[in-house]
């Protein structure tokens, strides 16, 4: 009787769980970057002004992000979207399968960066599937954007974060690119829990390699902040998670740019 109650309740645990922590069996579009690089990289060629909408830390506020979406789509000037990270909470399919749905509705296209929580379990591993490699950049207007995986502690010493022959060779290639000018971006800023702080210094000297870099901008904090954090006019943008109803929109021009604080 005993051996017969023991199977009912196996079977009842299994029927409730929908999958394993490090199930990576992912259902639906992947490569999402990728598709939505090429596009932003042939409707913005020609553009002499820029508009990007910046969000992050969404990973829990699944009501949220339905508004932020329903808010950046009621805009029409809106060229492109960048999510800096956290999508998921536990590195789970299901989370990066449900708000990667969610950003799809967006009307413009959206790219993400990997934050610490989607490296959990195999969140790195998913990650990859769904959206792309973990440092990538692209050129839109002639501004090129450096997308970078900036959180160490969940690496360890298994690579190096942040990736330093990444930098060098998008230094190498910018001016090739046609790039004049450069934007950083990533998930974990320099000095905070995520960041390799032994290297800071050494990373934002190679930042100031890129041609003209504007600012850099970052979630994590999960509150906007605006800093100079080396003291050298290169400002970095926190914005705030999609919790507290807010995000960034970053006009790019011939004359500079200039950041919004959104509320909705």
């Amino acid at each position: 009787m005993k051996r017969f109650l023991s199977l009912i309740s196996i079977a009842f645990l299994v029927g409730c769980v929908e999958y394993h922590p490090y199930d990576m069996r992912i259902e639906g579009v992947k490569g999402v970057n990728a598709a939505n690089i090429e596009r932003i990289e042939r409707e913005c060629a020609s553009k002499k002004e820029l508009k990007v909408a910046v969000i992050s830390d969404s990973q829990r506020w699944y009501d949220e992000l339905e508004d932020a979406i329903e808010d950046i789509n009621s805009r029409d000037d809106i060229d492109f979207v960048l999510h800096a990270g956290d999508v998921a909470d536990f590195g789970l399919r299901d989370e990066f399968e449900i708000q990667r749905d969610m950003l799809q509705k967006l009307e413009r296209p959206s790219i993400c960066l990997i934050g610490n929580h989607d490296c959990l379990a195999t969140g790195e591993y998913v990650f990859q599937e769904v959206f792309g490699e973990l440092n990538f950049a692209f050129t839109a207007a002639g501004v090129r954007f450096i997308c970078l995986n900036t959180n160490a502690l969940e690496f360890d010493i298994r690579e190096p974060v942040p990736n330093f022959e990444f930098l060098d060779e998008q230094i190498r290639l910018s001016p090739d690119g046609g790039a004049t000018r450069s934007v950083v971006v990533m998930h974990a800023q320099p000095y905070s829990d995520q960041f390799n702080n032994n290297v800071a210094t050494i990373f934002q000297h190679y930042l100031r390699r890129f041609p003209d870099l504007l600012f850099c901008v970052h979630g994590h904090g999960h509150s906007f902040r605006e800093v100079d954090i080396f003291d050298d006019g290169i400002v970095y943008y926190q914005t705030d998670c999609v919790g507290h109803r807010g995000y960034l929109i970053f006009t790019i021009n011939e004359e500079g740019y200039e950041c919004e604080q959104v509320r909705f």
